[in-house]
C-alpha cells in the first residue's frame, strides 16, 4: 500500500474525530478543541525517508492537481520518535488531498523541546494554543488567555493566526519566525531567524539574522556578536518609524514605515514554483524552489554573499582557520612558525585550529601577537579602537585579555588606519591575490609555552642541571627547620593570646567540642573553595559547621574578623553563632538551615516539585534586605561579591538567607586590601571586574542573575545547552530584544505561566540589575521598594539592557586588572 493509499484510509476512520469547521482540509478551527498526537486521532502521512506529518489545518492554494499548500500539525524526522508543532508545505492535489513530496518546515513552536507520541495541543476556550507532552507538562503556548481570540486558521501565504471576532489578528506565526521565511512574509525590526544546530538537531545554533533600523544583518554569537553580512538601506530613518524586510517574488526588500517606500533590494531569482528560503547550519541563506519533475526542493540561490565568497563565512575553516580558495590552515608567523595551533581533526575536516597554549588572564606577560599579513577578517562590526597606527593597535590589545585578536587596515596613501578588535577568533580569509585597494593584517594572540621559550632559557637549564644534589637537600632541610620553628613560634603566640580584648565575640569552642558535635566531621553538607561544611549538634540545636582551610592569618586576625561577622544580625543574613581558633585549626559555628541551599530547588538536582511563584517572590525579595542591609545599614559597607544560588540558604518554611558574607578576608587578608584580576564565580561577575573600581553595585548585577535562575528554573551558564542559549543573560537580551520574554518562564511550574505578567515584570528588574554601567543599577533598597511596589521600574530600563555592549571597551594599562577597593568591606568568593 502506497503512502497514497495509507492516507486515504487513515483519513476515512479519522473523520468523525472532526466537525466540519475543525477537520483536516479545512483551514480554520474553533475554540475548545483538541488534538492528539497519534495515527488514531489525526490523519498522517509518510513520505519517502522516513519523514511524517500529522496536519490538523490545511490551506490549498488553488485546485490545481498538483499545488503546494500550507498546513499545520505535528511533524516528524526519523527515526520518528520526536514530533514538532510546525507550519510545513504539502503538496496537494485537486481534491486538497495530500500527495507525495518531501514537506519542508517553515516555521515551529518547540524547536528546542520535541515532544512525543500522544502529546497534545489544545485551542483552549480561553483562546489560547497550548502544546502540552504526552505527560501533560506544558510545552509552549501562545499566551493569548483571555484577549478575545475567537478561532484559528493557517492563511495561504503559510501564517499562523488567532483571530477575534472581527477578524483581526491576536496572535501569528510571522511574529515570531525561527530560521525560514516564505514569500509575503516580514522580518520586522528586531526580529530575528537563527538557524538550527544541524539537520537533524533543530535547536538554535550561533547564526542569526537580524533587521536593524538601517538594514539587514547576518551575525556569528560572540561577546559581543560579529557581524559576517549586511545590507544597508539608502537612506537614515527619521522618528520613530519601523524598518522592516519582505520576501517578495524577485527580490528581498527594505522598506521603511509609514510610506512603505522601497529603500533597497536584494535580488532573487524570479520564481517558477514555490519558494522559501531557510538560514542553515553554516551561516548561508539559501532560497529553495519546488521541482516539478524530480519532487525535490534544491536550493537554487545563497542570499548572503560575502565579499570573499565562501571564504566570507565565519565557520567554513573553523575556528583560527585561514580560508584561502577552498583549502583550510592554521596561522604560521611569517609562513614559517608551526608552534602555536594545531589543527582539529585531519586534514581534510576543516574542523578549524586549537591554540597549543589557551590564554591565560594570570599571564598576560606571556602574550605574544601572531602577525598574518595579506589575511583579512570577516567581522563587520563598529569594535573600531582609537588607536590610528599598527603599534598602538597591537599595544591596546595585548593590555586587555578578553581581546583575541586585532585587525588593522589602511588604505594606499594613507599614514593611518582602522584597528578593529575581536574577543573570540573564527575563520579568516586570505587577500593575497584579491585586486583590494587596502592592506590588511590580523595580529593573532598567543600564550607563549615552554616550547616556545625553550631557546631562551636552554642555557639556564643546562646550567641548572649541574648543581650538585646535596645543595638541593641541604636547602629542602634549611625550609623545612624554618617552616616548623616558625609554627611552633604562632603556636606558642596564639597559646598566650588574651581573647578579653575582644568585647563583642561570639561563644568560642574546643576544636575536640566541634569534633564530638560533628561525629567525627562525619555528614558533609557541602564544600567550596575555603573548605567544607558539616552538620552537628551542639545539646538540641542543629549546627552547621565550616571547617576553613589553608588559613594563613594569626589568630588576632582571625578573630578580628570573628568579632566584625559575630556583631552582623539580621533575619535574612544566616547568624553565626560561635568559632574555634586553636593552634592552626579555624572553624566556625552557623545556625542549621534545614532546606539546604537555593540551587538544590531551583535547579531540580533532587526531583523536587517546582517552587509556586509566591514562594520564589518572597525569596527574591529576602535576598534583597539581606543585602541591603550589608550595603547601607552596616557601620560600613560590606560587599558580598559572590551572590549565587548556592550562597542563598532556606531554612523550614523556604525563608532566604545569605550566607558566607565576609569569610574571604579570614582566608586571605591582603585580598581586602588589593583586587587582584578577578574574583567570584564565572557567570555572576559584574562587567566592571575587569575595567573599573568596585563597589557594591556588582553585587546588585549578581543578584540580577540569581532572579532570573529563579525565574527560568535553570542555570545561568549551561553548557549542555547549544551555544546560542548556553548563556542566560545573553539569552535574556535575545529574548527581551524579539518581545519574547515569557519563552525564559520555568516550563516546569504552571503557576509561574499562569502570573506570566508580573513574572516578566520581575524580568524587568533583573534587567535594570544586569546593566553594564554599574552607577545605573538599583541600589538594594530601591530594588526592595520595586518588590513592594513603591517604586516603579524606568520605562527607558529595557531599552539600555538591550542596546548594551556585552563587552567593556579597551583600557589603556594594566591597571584594570588590579583594582583598588572604595571605602568599602570587601567579601569574596567560597
Amino acid at each position: 500500500m502506497g503512502p497514497v493509499s495509507l492516507f486515504f484510509l487513515v483519513l476515512a476512520t479519522a473523520a468523525p474525530l472532526f466537525s466540519a469547521a475543525q477537520g483536516f482540509g479545512y483551514p480554520t478551527a474553533n475554540l475548545s478543541t483538541l488534538w492528539i498526537n497519534n495515527n488514531a486521532s489525526l490523519p498522517h502521512v509518510h513520505y519517502r525517508g522516513g519523514l511524517a506529518v500529522r496536519p490538523i489545518l490545511l490551506r490549498s492554494q488553488s485546485n490545481k492537481y498538483y499545488s503546494q499548500s500550507f498546513a499545520t500539525g505535528f511533524f516528524c524526522a526519523p527515526p520518528c520518535d520526536k514530533f514538532y508543532f510546525a507550519v510545513f508545505i504539502v503538496q496537494t492535489n485537486a481534491d486538497t488531498r495530500i500527495v507525495d513530496g518531501n514537506p519542508p518546515v517553515v516555521w515551529s513552536a518547540n524547536r528546542a523541546r520535541p515532544v512525543r507520541e500522544n502529546a497534545t495541543v489544545e485551542l483552549t476556550s480561553d483562546g489560547e494554543l497550548v502544546l502540552r507532552d504526552a505527560d501533560g507538562s506544558l510545552v509552549w503556548s501562545t499566551g493569548t488567555s483571555r484577549r478575545s481570540v475567537a478561532g484559528m486558521m493557517i492563511t495561504n501565504i503559510g501564517n499562523l493566526v488567532l483571530f477575534d471576532l472581527m477578524n483581526a489578528t491576536v496572535w501569528q506565526s510571522f511574529d515570531h519566525p525561527t530560521d525560514a521565511l516564505v514569500p509575503g512574509q516580514s522580518l520586522l525590526e528586531g526580529m530575528r531567524l537563527t538557524a538550527s544546530t544541524s539537520a537533524t538537531n533543530w535547536t538554535e545554533n550561533q547564526f542569526y539574522v537580524t533587521v536593524r533600523a538601517d538594514g539587514l544583518y547576518a551575525y556569528i554569537v560572540s561577546a559581543p556578536p560579529q557581524i559576517y553580512y549586511m545590507a544597508e538601506s539608502n537612506d537614515n530613518k527619521e522618528g520613530n518609524d519601523t524598518t522592516k524586510v519582505t520576501f517578495m517574488n524577485g527580490s528581498l526588500s527594505i522598506f521603511v514605515d509609514p510610506k512603505y517606500q522601497d529603500m533597497n533590494s536584494i535580488s532573487l531569482p524570479t520564481a517558477r514554483a514555490t519558494q522559501f528560503m531557510r538560514l542553515e547550519s553554516n551561516g548561508h541563506l539559501w532560497m529553495y524552489e519546488w521541482n516539478t519533475g524530480e519532487e525535490t526542493w534544491p536550493a537554487v540561490y545563497d542570499v548572503m554573499k560575502p565579499k570573499f565568497g565562501d571564504c566570507g563565512f565565519p565557520t567554513v575553516c573553523g575556528e583560527y582557520g585561514i580560508c584561502t580558495g577552498r583549502k583550510c590552515t592554521c596561522p604560521l608567523q611569517d609562513n614559517n612558525s608551526s608552534g602555536y595551533f594545531k589543527p582539529i581533526g585531519g586534514p581534510e575536516e576543516s574542523l578549524g585550529c586549537t591554540p597549543l597554549n589557551p590564554i591565560s588572564c594570570q599571564e598576560m606577560q606571556q602574550h605574544r601577537l601572531l602577525t598574518l599579513n595579506e589575511v583579512s577578517y570577516f567581522d563587520l562590526s563598529d569594535h573600531i579602537m582609537n588607536e590610528t597606527n599598527q603599534d598602538d593597535c597591537k599595544q591596546a590589545c595585548l593590555k586587555n585579555c578578553s581581546c583575541r585578536a586585532v585587525t588593522f587596515r589602511f588604505y594606499q596613501n594613507e599614514t593611518e588606519g582602522y584597528c578593529r578588535w575581536v574577543t573570540k577568533v573564527f575563520s579568516l580569509q586570505s587577500i593575497k591575490f584579491e585586486p583590494l585597494d587596502y592592506n590588511n593584517s590580523v595580529f593573532i594572540k598567543v600564550q607563549l609555552g615552554p616550547s616556545n621559550s625553550a631557546a631562551a632559557n636552554n642555557s639556564n637549564l643546562i646550567l641548572g642541571t649541574t648543581i650538585p644534589a646535596i645543595i638541593i637537600v641541604v636547602l629542602l632541610a634549611i625550609a623545612v627547620t624554618l617552616y616548623l620553628q616558625r609554627r611552633a613560634y604562632y603556636d606558642k603566640k596564639d597559646e598566650d593570646f588574651n581573647f578579653d580584648q575582644f568585647a563583642r565575640m561570639p561563644a568560642r569552642f574546643s576544636f575536640q567540642k566541634l569534633r564530638e558535635c560533628t561525629q567525627g566531621f562525619n555528614k558533609k553538607l557541602g564544600e567550596g573553595g575555603f573548605g567544607s561544611v558539616y552538620e552537628g549538634k551542639l545539646g538540641e540545636e542543629r549546627v552547621a559547621v565550616k571547617r576553613l582551610e589553608s588559613a594563613r592569618q594569626g589568630k588576632k586576625e582571625f578573630l578580628a574578623e570573628v568579632e566584625t561577622i559575630g556583631s552582623i544580625e539580621h533575619i535574612n543574613l544566616v547568624r553565626l553563632i560561635g568559632f574555634c581558633a586553636e593552634k592552626s585549626q579555624r572553624l566556625l559555628v552557623y545556625e542549621y538551615m534545614p532546606r539546604g541551599s537555593l540551587d538544590r530547588w531551583i535547579h531540580y538536582r533532587h526531583n523536587n516539585a517546582p517552587l509556586e511563584w509566591c514562594t520564589r517572590c518572597r525569596i527574591i525579595l529576602d535576598i534583597a534586605k539581606g543585602l541591603c542591609y550589608l550595603h547601607e545599614e552596616c557601620r560600613r559597607k560590606i560587599a558580598h561579591l559572590d551572590i549565587k544560588p548556592q550562597n542563598i540558604l532556606l531554612d523550614e518554611k523556604f525563608n532566604a538567607k545569605v550566607a558566607d558574607f565576609g569569610l574571604s578576608k579570614l582566608i586571605d587578608r591582603d585580598q581586602s586590601k588589593v583586587m587582584t584580576v578577578m574574583r567570584g564565580t564565572p557567570g555572576y561577575l559584574a562587567p566592571e571586574w575587569l575595567t573599573s573600581q568596585i563597589t557594591e553595585k556588582v553585587d546588585v548585577y549578581s543578584f540580577g542573575v540569581v532572579v532570573m535562575e529563579l525565574i527560568s528554573g535553570r542555570k545561568n551558564i549551561d553548557n549542555s545547552l547549544p551555544e546560542a542559549s548556553s548563556n542566560l543573560i545573553n539569552l535574556l537580551r535575545g529574548k527581551a530584544r524579539d518581545n519574547q520574554l515569557s519563552d525564559l518562564i520555568d516550563k516546569h511550574s504552571e503557576d509561574m505561566l499562569s502570573h506570566q505578567e508580573q513574572v516578566i515584570q520581575m524580568m524587568k528588574l533583573a534587567m535594570w540589575c544586569l546593566l553594564n554601567d554599574g552607577c545605573q543599577r538599583p541600589s538594594m533598597s530601591t530594588v526592595i521598594k520595586v518588590l513592594e511596589g513603591v517604586t516603579s521600574i524606568e520605562s527607558a530600563i529595557l531599552n539600555r539592557f538591550i542596546d548594551a555592549n556585552s563587552v567593556m571597551p579597551v583600557q589603556d594599562n594594566i591597571s584594570a586588572y588590579s583594582v583598588q577597593p572604595q571605602a568599602s568591606t570587601l567579601s569574596g568568593p567560597r
